[in-house]
């Protein structure tokens, strides 16, 4: 089974409901998503936006797990594949994957998307197409990385202030902290 559209418009349309100042820039993804949905395929010859996902997960001492990525340390990201039935699960297979890191867990009423981020093309890795984040929230003990992990520089626990993505950042300040 893989991620369908309609999952993807139901994600867009609980966290525009939760976040109703973000409408504005989720609305042309929310319609496209819908569109897809609706019409069973892409019409817009592949310039529709890319869906991603990612994991965010924060350890006991407010830390946030990066993955190295071209010789830097970045939040773990990638695009749903073909096995993955959910976005939510897209993440977690990928933080298996990478770093093998099983033991995650989310707060309560926290099942969606913390953040949902838009980069506009050129501006990501990903090619000449809109990228939408789906970035879920888990968290974890610093300890349920294996050390050899940590060691050969695969991964890090990074302090919140390091996470170069403004939007994560201050979400995660918010929600760690208090602060609106």
């Amino acid at each position: 089974m893989s991620v369908r559209e309609d999952q993807i418009v139901r994600e867009l349309s609980h966290y525009i409901y939760a976040h109703p100042d973000e409408q504005m820039a989720l609305m042309p993804v929310y319609d496209t998503a819908r569109d897809h949905a609706q019409r069973g395929t892409c019409t817009h010859s592949r310039r529709c936006p890319l869906v991603t996902t990612g994991a965010v997960v924060v350890d006991e001492h407010n830390r946030v797990l990066c993955l190295r990525h071209n010789r830097a340390f970045a939040l773990a990201e990638a695009e749903p594949e073909d096995q993955d039935d959910s976005l939510g699960g897209a993440a977690l297979r990928l933080l298996a994957e990478a770093v093998g890191i099983r033991d995650v867990w989310t707060e309560p009423d926290s099942d969606g998307p913390f953040l949902i981020d838009v980069t506009r093309a050129g501006q990501h890795r990903y090619g000449p197409r809109l990228r939408i984040g789906f970035r879920y929230l888990f968290r974890a003990h610093s300890g349920a990385i294996a050390p050899m992990v940590t060691e050969a520089g695969t991964a890090a626990w990074m302090p919140l202030g390091e996470i170069g993505i403004p939007s994560v950042r201050d979400r995660l300040h918010g929600h760690l902290v208090g602060a609106p």
